[in-house]
């Protein structure tokens, strides 16, 4: 796959690999450095994200709550306005339909969320219909359901838009979980360059 060096988006989605203190030796064991390579805010900040913009943008960026004012930094450090939660994500296990229990230092932590910014006028909402609670099973460490690709999509049709931080395989079956996404990161077959 060729690298696009300046097409610009409607929408981009985005899993920061946010770096987490951990209290403990315990504690990094279980932390996201055993399982990829986090980077720090300033470095996150730093990235040339605008390059990627249309004058028109949205943004939707996957947040945990520890790392909460981090994504709004985040956001605003790369010219967006922070606007809602677009998603929330509780974790259920992957062998039933009960509610995941994780780790947390002060309550059992087993929801995600995806922060909604925008950039210049919001894009147009084509479906007036999409849930903002999604149930559904944990995967692999730090992989995100499908089913937000797909409301987001359903939510403001087929924009030009490209997934920041990809950690999954790009394929399940016989199907690429990215179709029309273009992606960047580090385990995936980057389609587009972050220009420096």
């Amino acid at each position: 796959m060729v690298a696009d060096k300046g097409k610009q988006y409607d929408l981009i989605y985005a899993d920061p690999p946010w770096h987490f203190n951990v209290r403990s030796k315990k504690g990094t064991g279980r932390s996201a450095e055993k399982h990829y390579q986090t980077q720090s805010i300033a470095f996150l900040k730093g990235m040339n994200i605008g390059a990627l913009c249309k004058q028109d943008c949205t943004l939707l960026m996957w947040a945990t709550f520890p790392c909460l004012e981090q994504a709004l930094e985040l956001g605003k450090a790369w010219g967006f306005t922070f606007k809602t939660v677009a998603f929330t994500w509780v974790k259920t296990n992957k062998n039933n339909d009960r509610i995941f229990v994780g780790m947390g230092y002060y309550t059992r932590a087993n929801a995600e969320i995806v922060l909604l910014f925008t950039k210049g006028k919001p894009l147009k909402r084509i479906a007036k219909n999409i849930p903002q609670v999604l149930l559904a099973p944990r995967g692999q460490h730090s992989e995100k359901p499908e089913e937000i690709r797909k409301r987001i999509v359903r939510l403001f049709g087929d924009v030009a838009r490209v997934e920041l931080f990809a950690r999954q395989t790009s394929s399940v079956g016989n199907r690429n979980i990215f179709d029309g996404w273009d992606v960047f990161g580090n385990e995936v077959d980057n389609s587009i360059i972050i220009p420096e």
